[in-house]
């Protein structure tokens, strides 16, 4: 296991992080995933409260002992933004309380999704009020935050200098954070990336065609390198159901250099295959189509097809596609039927697509019953 600074915090953490999202089959399963990732050499620990009983198993597991001293696991968990700061105040404690300790290491605001989310975190009396009090009394060491929200509001919340961490999606093929990975680095803040397996592409089941041209690489080994070639980015989270899915990312856990020749020959391979196989009904998401008077997220709606018809990658876009009217701020948007043609768009794409028709055939490809949440 490698170890990487966590930005302002100065934390040496590992550079995977242990999501407790998934463990929640009981509390045995919880407390031997918890000791297979130590054992491994993780020493950062997410959690969050909305996570059901996530933080109480990890509190149990804790007190139990994990093989290693409490001072050298970094706890994190994540509390969503409140109005009031009463409101935030009585959710640390009782974080605290369900985890069995005297300090969190890293709280994170989380889903910072919204303006109106922000606004809370701004005012004087909001939020920022408890936790700020929390860090005062020593029960809080660092906050930062976590966010599915859109690029313009990641990178203001970043510029605000308020946080010392940020939690974000970025992956191989979702790659608009970029910029704020880059500001990010700039004002010396951690990078904790979200999901990268799971939502980067279900890539612990992937397609043949992605398996092919990711050969001889899994193309879950290949996003990992893709990230952990980047020292901007400090962990990634893994979401393991029970201990035996830590092995297999864990391989390259010792593998943080440059990409090797094969390897970038590989995403290189990944890169044609898009131009080829989309053509010119290649989204290239530069959000220039945005706003869209039907709330429809046209960039995301036309990623998933992007990644369907590139690299067979159906499955998920079904899972993602299903969740949009189904996920309220953690997804927003509306689904590609809901198109009526108003041509609002059309001007404003550089690359003069067809947005409408390629909205429907999106919706054809992917609609279907949307799946459960992870943590459901």
């Amino acid at each position: 296991m490698q170890y990487r600074r966590f930005g302002q915090t100065n934390l040496p953490i590992s550079v995977f992080s242990l999501g407790t999202m998934r463990y929640l089959a009981s509390e045995r399963n919880a407390q031997a995933t918890l000791e297979r990732g130590v054992a491994r050499g993780i020493n950062h620990l997410e959690t969050a409260r909305g996570y059901g009983k996530s933080e109480a198993f990890m509190g149990a597991a804790l007190k139990a002992g994990l093989g290693r001293p409490r001072q050298e696991l970094y706890v994190m968990t994540k509390i969503a933004p409140t109005p009031t700061a009463a409101e935030m105040m009585q959710a640390i404690d009782e974080s605290l309380q369900r985890l069995q300790v005297d300090y969190i290491d890293l709280l994170a605001v989380h889903g910072l999704n919204t303006w109106e989310h922000w606004n809370w975190v701004e005012n004087p009396q909001g939020c920022m009020q408890a936790v700020e009090q929390a860090i005062q009394s020593g029960r809080v060491r660092q906050v930062g935050f976590s966010t599915h929200g859109p690029l313009e509001l990641i990178l203001h919340a970043i510029a605000s200098q308020k946080f010392a961490f940020v939690n974000l999606h970025y992956t191989y093929f979702q790659q608009r954070n970029a910029p704020a990975i880059a500001l990010a680095h700039q004002q010396d803040m951690g990078v904790f990336l979200i999901s990268p397996a799971d939502k980067g592409g279900l890539l612990y089941t992937p397609s043949q065609t992605l398996t092919d041209l990711c050969a001889p690489f899994s193309p879950l080994h290949l996003n990992y390198r893709f990230l952990l070639s980047d020292p901007r980015i400090s962990t990634l989270s893994l979401g393991p159901a029970d201990p035996t899915e830590l092995d297999f990312p864990l391989q390259v856990a010792d593998q943080v250099g440059a990409l090797t020749e094969p390897e970038a020959a590989a995403i290189a391979r990944l890169d044609q295959q898009q131009a080829v196989a989309l053509a010119s009904d290649r989204c290239s998401q530069c959000f220039a189509c945005l706003p869209c008077p039907e709330v429809i997220q046209i960039p995301e709606v036309l990623r998933l097809r992007n990644l369907a018809v590139a690299y067979d990658m159906q499955d998920f876009g079904r899972y993602r596609y299903g969740m949009f009217e189904n996920a309220g701020h953690w997804f927003p948007g509306n689904k590609g039927d809901r198109c009526t043609d108003c041509g609002d768009c059309l001007p404003r794409c550089p690359e003069n697509l067809d947005i409408p028709t390629l909205l429907r055939d999106t919706h054809d490809r992917l609609s279907g019953q949307p799946r459960r949440r992870l943590w459901e």
